[in-house]
């Protein structure tokens, strides 16, 4: 394993590579994934059933060598199904505390618009503090510490659509597509003979990782840039068609991915372009559409796109760093 930390880039590189033994062709969302890990933030997949969400989650916790539990979401499932429930030990005569899936590193929340409003809240303290409480104890999640939930974009029958609140966690909101047809026969032929996460070697530690958690950090955002980053921000709360727009948390999602993104591209300093590019990923399950856009066919992405044309890119000046 190498653990280099003079190359932070060729460490991250050398994740991307790893997973794409698996994941054929979707560099950039692991990209995104690597982006949420290093911000200390959450990401939803929502994508239809058979792209490889699962398997990328899985692909991911094995080459960064975490810990990895999966929460089936169902309608079933209860708040202590997820966090843990305290047992009566009769012969200490005390109670114990049985720990849940979410004591994990990467956690797989799927399909979790298909349980309750209540066991998704099971998630909000977990995703914003990093602990869970449970019989009036806290108790300290493992870190790294990220969630990655799944959703199904067409099927809405039996389900239970995030809560703002819920949506607001999140770091970055992606898909993965249908592969391209030279990808898909690509994939075919790494299956025939067996799966290639069982082949799969880690590539990363729990002690590389939070370095680079660290490093990131220490990334430069020029003034401008940050000016930009709430320029566009007020803009979706100040278009005609948006009912609500990006809040605060959404501006420092934005603010923290850009670091992230420059950091895992090699460079110690946000440009404009790493905030255009997670413009539609951070904004975009923030923003709440008036019901006469939605039915005139307006889009989230239509707003998005009008708010990117609207606000000025920013310049750098002669002696500042760029």
């Amino acid at each position: 394993m190498d653990t280099n930390y003079d190359k932070p880039y060729a460490l991250l590189q050398q994740v991307v590579a790893n997973v794409e033994k698996v994941i054929v062709g979707k560099s950039e969302a692991v990209h995104y994934c690597l982006v949420a890990l290093l911000s200390g933030g959450h990401v939803l997949l929502e994508d239809v059933p058979g792209v490889g969400k699962t398997m990328l989650v899985r692909t991911l916790a094995k080459s960064l060598g975490c810990s990895f539990k999966r929460i089936q979401f169902t309608p079933d499932l209860l708040p202590s199904d997820v966090t843990g429930v305290s047992i009566y030990n009769q012969k200490t005569q005390e109670f114990e505390f049985r720990p849940g899936p979410i004591m994990a590193n990467i956690v797989l929340a799927d399909e979790i618009n298909r349980t309750s409003p209540k066991t998704q809240s099971a998630l909000l303290e977990a995703m914003e503090e990093g602990n869970i409480t449970v019989d009036g104890v806290t108790h300290v999640l493992h870190k790294p510490f990220m969630v990655l939930a799944t959703q199904n974009p067409i099927e809405y029958e039996g389900t239970f659509p995030l809560p703002e609140a819920q949506l607001d966690r999140f770091l970055l909101k992606i898909s993965l597509g249908y592969p391209s047809m030279r990808d898909e026969i690509d994939i075919l032929s790494r299956q025939e003979k067996g799966h290639p996460i069982e082949q799969l070697e880690q590539v990363l530690d729990l002690e590389t990782i939070q370095y680079l958690k660290e490093a990131v950090q220490e990334v430069y955002v020029e003034p401008s840039v940050r000016e930009y980053i709430v320029k566009v921000a007020t803009a979706t709360r100040e278009n005609r068609n948006v009912y609500l727009g990006a809040s605060p948390r959404g501006s420092i999602a934005l603010l923290k991915a850009s670091m992230a993104l420059a950091f895992i591209l090699g460079r110690d300093f946000v440009v404009p372009d790493d905030v255009k590019r997670l413009v539609p990923l951070t904004f975009g399950h923030r923003i709440i559409l008036k019901s006469e856009a939605r039915l005139s066919g307006v889009t989230v992405q239509d707003v998005l796109q009008d708010v990117m044309r609207s606000v000025p890119v920013p310049i750098a000046r002669d002696g500042e760093r760029r």
